[in-house]
């Protein structure tokens, strides 16, 4: 198995950290990540930051619906999409999903919080300061794991067909 496939593979969502802070290298290199991200016809219409400071935090988890935890979180990144591009909730969900590959490869935890059409985007945007032409794509809660749960996942051959779909095949 390559690296690839054995990062993706061992990834779970994780929404209890320990208070071990996360070193600048390695969110720098979680932002490169997403920066690199492939995005349509190269536009590059996003926007990303790195949150931790902990009174923004707890002041993130309590604007979300289903993000407290963001608040015990040593790290929350922030994925905006510029609202006109076309492509930008594609371009932002290739780059948050970069964030979190990365993060997994340096032993750290992330849970993906859902931003865009949520009722909180416009108050994250407003709360971190991020110009109005962007709009909140996701927040990513990182940090080193406290546990690590493995909840069961469907049988590939549930969820997967080669050329056409077939019933009978199900």
């Amino acid at each position: 198995m390559n690296l690839g496939a054995t990062l993706i593979k061992s990834r779970r969502s994780v929404r209890s950290f320990t208070d071990v802070p996360v070193n600048d290298e390695i969110i720098h290199e979680a932002l490169e990540c997403a920066r690199l991200a492939p995005t349509a016809m190269n536009l590059q219409p996003w926007l990303f930051g790195a949150i931790r400071d902990k009174v923004l935090l707890k002041q993130l988890a309590d604007l979300t619906d289903h993000g407290r935890f963001i608040e015990n979180a040593t790290v929350c990144f922030a994925v905006f999409g510029e609202k006109e591009a076309k492509y930008y909730l594609e371009d932002g969900c290739a780059a948050t999903e970069n964030i979190i590959i990365c993060l997994q490869g340096f032993g750290l935890g992330t849970c993906w919080v859902a931003g865009d059409k949520k009722e909180y985007a416009e108050p994250v945007r407003k709360l971190l300061n991020v110009p109005e032409k962007y709009t909140l794509v996701s927040l990513i809660a990182g940090g080193f794991p406290k546990e690590i749960s493995m909840p069961k996942k469907k049988h590939l051959d549930e969820v997967s067909f080669t050329d056409t779909w077939n019933e009978e095949d199900q």
